[in-house]
Order: C-alpha cells, then structure tokens, then sequence
C-alpha cells in the first residue's frame, strides 16, 4: 500500500489564515466565544496534530441562538423580504463558495481527511449547484385553490408558509455538503436556523458562517453553534421554540432525536444509516461493474451513509468481480489529503478508526476472510487499508451493521429469479441505497421496483442530483433531503376558507 506524507504549509494562505484565527461561534451576527469559556480541539486525522480550537458551545448557547433566530424569523427583515431577494442572497452564496472554493476544499481536506481532489470535486463544487438549484424555489412555492363542495359561494386555497425556526444537526463524513443540503432549502422555505456541525469536522461551517455575513444575510438568520452532539446537539433537539429539526447521522442518535422533538411535536427530518447492496448480474459490462462498486465502498474512505458495503455478485462472474475489485483496493494511493495524487485519507478521528478496525476483526472471528487491507498502516493518522471481506454469511455482524468504513463483505448469489434477488437485498433494517448492474433494462427497472430503498441506481452507486429527492425507507430515515420535497419540509401548509 502506497503512502505519502504532506505537511501543513502546503495550505494555501486563505486556510492558513482562517486556521490563525480566535474561531467563535455565530449567534445573531456576532463571532462570541461559549458562554462556558470552554473550547474543543480540532484535530487534522492525517497527522492526528491540533489545528485549531472552537467554542464548546452548550444549552445555554443553544438558547441564545434559537432566541435569535426567532426574533429574526418573527419581527426583523427576513419575515418581510420578498421572494425575489431571497433568491438573490441564496444565488450569492453560491457565487461566493466558488470564489473561495479551494480554501474550502483545502479546511474540508485537513479537517475531514478526505483527499482534497475529492472534496474540490465533489464536496465543494455539489455545495455550490445545491445552493444555485435551491435559489430558485423562494419563487415556486405556491399554493393551490380547492374547488369544494360544500353548500354556499366559497373561495378555498392553500399556502405554503415556512415552518419557522429549525435546528440542523450536520454529520462529519461531508462536512460542508450536509450543511449546503440542510440550509439551501430551509432559507428557500423562509426560515431561520441555527446549524450545529460535527465536533469532529466544525471548520467549513464556521467558515461559511463569515461568507453568509458577506452575502448580506440579516443576523439571526443563520446561527451557527459548535459543541458536542450530547450537549448542543441535545439541547437543540430539545429546545421547545424549534419549530423543526433536521438530523444527518447514525440511526441510534436519530432514535434520539425523535424521542428528544416529542417535547413540543416539532417537525422532524431524518437522513440516517445505511447498508446498501450493489448487485451485479451476469451481462453487466465487469470492468465498469468491477470499477463502479469498488468506488461504492471505498469512496470518502468509506464514511458514505449509501456506501455500497454489501457486494453481490452472481456465481458465475463472482471471481471476477472479487479478483478486481481487490486489484482496485490495492492500487489505492492511501496518504494526506492535501496531496494531489493520494485517493484514499484516514478515517475521521480514533474512535471511528477503533469502530472499523474493532468490525474487521470481529468479521475475522466469525469467519470472514480478508483478501486484501484488513490492518491499520504504520504511520501516524487514523489509516485503515481498503478491505475486501468474503465466505461471508447474512448472519455476522459486519453484514448486518453499518460499519462506515472502507470494507466490503462479498456474496455470491446463483439464482435468477428476481423475488429472491430481491428478498436478500431487503435483508436488511435500513433501506437508503441500492445499486443494479447488468445491461438488461428488464431485470433493472423490475429488480428496482422491489428493493426497498430511498435510491435505487442501475450501473451507477452514490448517484446524487440537486433536483432528486434523497433519503431512506426503514431505520434509515424520514423525509428527504434536495428536490422540491426538501424545501416543502420546511413549510407548513396553510388553508384558507372564504365564505362569500
């Protein structure tokens, strides 16, 4: 396994001097430290060095953002501007990530690991077309007129007004992208927010905390709150003046969630875990197939929620498949992000790196055999080798449970008959993603009617549009996030009866 080492001045001088920075969280448009004077470390994964510090912010920053964000949403500017300016600010936005885009990608890739490839590419650049497609809703959010039944002249619409205040709790795996798909809807819908980031990842979200300001955004209207997820991300939950929150994580924290939005019934949107199969047929053209599901676990070092950790290949190509996407693994260039020819960072931080490798071992002890990766490296950072795993059974653990890493556990499966194609897919309790690969439109387009997923892909994994809805069935989640269907989460729906 290649590796590569990248020191720090490799950083180009907006990330430096944002990294120099006294980082403070945002609330009603001042930059403030945690009420508690408390701080938490930001660590970069690839060196496990520490690059920076923010507030640990708690309840009682929490309240004070949601209190700003309710006078925001309730008697300043953002209740009166027009659709038209709200398109505009969002429009901005966007304009104003991509005149920074590498400064983001470079914070993404030092605070997440990913390689800074990618996150130029991918992060940063789908922040940016989430925020152009988002900023023309403001104008498109109509109501209807009802023609009614009832005795008498009536006049019956609809409206669709925004929900008000919402706590949005972001994951770590793609820091700025959730936060694009969690603000560009909620401020197209009208409302106000505060955004609480990953501990682990807070530093595009403070960064574009200072782009929202120069945009020209009224304060209040984004507040953004860095802290731990049993403390801000808690009282956030929890908070009876939040009219709705959106969560990206783990199924067991969105158990959380749920329990914590009772207090006041607020809304609630939840984009959770997955365990997504990628199966491939006979016909399916191999070297794309092999190409295609190898990039499906192994992309983002695997801390993808649809990361196609469950391969299923016919009997009759299984060798094939595995023998490629095995050759694929070992030409992974693992290393520091900030290198440009590294594909493959470490994970984001110890306790995930314990959590993956903990899951390997455990797949060995129950009868998985590893064909390639399978061991941390000997350098310093949370590496894990990409790891192919096969003899293995829907009954062991590393099947069953979303391990968020860079290991595949490979299945073969000799029957034709899609009903049962299709039963061991579904064996599962989540249901995000899918993907089908074969060339024969009929087994793609009937097998995808009976996966139970949010996604189903043919000849394709991890496929995302600004314009299509995204989310899961079962323990994966509620609601969805992009499309016009993430913006009418954010609304209420308001009906209006004139007797005349």
């Amino acid at each position: 396994m290649n590796y590569t080492s990248v020191s720090h001045p490799q950083l180009g001088k907006g990330a430096t001097a944002f990294l120099a920075k006294d980082l403070r969280m945002l609330i009603d448009g001042k930059w403030v430290a945690a009420k508690s004077g408390k701080t938490i470390d930001v660590e970069d994964p690839a060196t496990q060095q520490i690059i920076a510090s923010v507030p640990a912010g708690s309840a009682a920053d929490i309240d004070a953002a949601v209190r700003a964000a309710r006078l925001a949403f309730d008697k300043g500017p953002w209740s009166r501007i027009s659709p038209a300016d709200r398109s505009r600010l969002i429009w901005k936005l966007a304009d104003l990530l991509e005149t920074h885009a590498d400064e983001f990608a470079e914070l993404e890739t030092i605070d997440n690991g990913k390689p800074v490839v990618n996150a130029r590419r991918g992060d940063v650049q789908g922040a940016i077309d989430v925020f152009r497609y988002m900023a023309g809703w403001p104008t498109r959010l109509t109501g209807e007129t009802v023609p009614v039944s009832s005795a008498g002249n009536w006049h019956v619409y609809t409206t669709r007004e925004p929900v008000g205040v919402v706590g949005q709790i972001i994951p770590w795996n793609f820091p700025l992208m959730m936060a694009a798909w969690k603000l560009a809807p909620a401020l197209a819908a009208g409302c106000t927010i505060v955004l609480k980031p990953a501990e682990q990842t807070p530093l595009t979200a403070l960064r574009f905390g200072e782009i929202i300001q120069e945009a020209g955004f009224p304060d209040g209207v984004v507040n953004i709150v860095t802290g731990y997820g049993e403390e801000a991300g808690a009282a956030l939950a929890e908070h009876p003046d939040v009219d709705k929150i959106a969560f990206t994580g783990s199924t067991a924290v969105g158990k959380r969630i749920v329990k914590a939005a009772a207090s006041n019934l607020k809304r609630v949107s939840l984009e959770l875990g997955g365990k997504s199969p990628a199966i491939v047929f006979p016909d399916a053209d191999l070297e794309h197939a092999i190409a295609g599901t190898a990039d499906a676990i192994f992309y983002n070092m695997g801390q993808c929620c649809t990361a196609g950790s469950r391969l299923f290949a016919h009997a009759s190509v299984f060798d094939r498949i595995v023998e490629g996407v095995v050759e694929k693994a070992s030409r992974l260039k693992l290393g520091h992000g900030l290198d440009t020819s590294v594909n493959m960072g470490p994970l984001v931080s110890q306790k995930q790196w314990d959590r993956v490798t903990g899951y390997i071992e455990s797949g060995r002890t129950e009868g998985a055999q590893v064909l390639t990766g399978g061991t941390s490296t000997d350098k310093s950072g949370y590496f894990v080798e990409p790891t192919v795993l096969v003899t293995t059974r829907g009954d062991m653990k590393v099947v069953r449970e979303e391990i968020f890493g860079p290991v595949v556990c490979v299945q073969r499966f000799d029957s034709d008959e899609l009903d049962s194609v299709a039963r061991f897919a579904n064996d599962t309790d989540y249901g995000l993603a899918a993907s089908i690969w074969t060339r024969d439109l009929r087994t793609a387009h009937t097998l995808a009617r009976k996966i139970r997923a949010g996604t189903v892909c043919i000849n394709t994994h991890n496929y995302v549009d600004p314009a299509l809805p995204f989310g899961g069935f079962k323990q994966s989640g509620w609601g969805r996030e992009m499309g016009k269907e993430a913006v009418e989460h954010y609304t209420e729906t308001k009906a209006v009866a004139a007797c005349l």
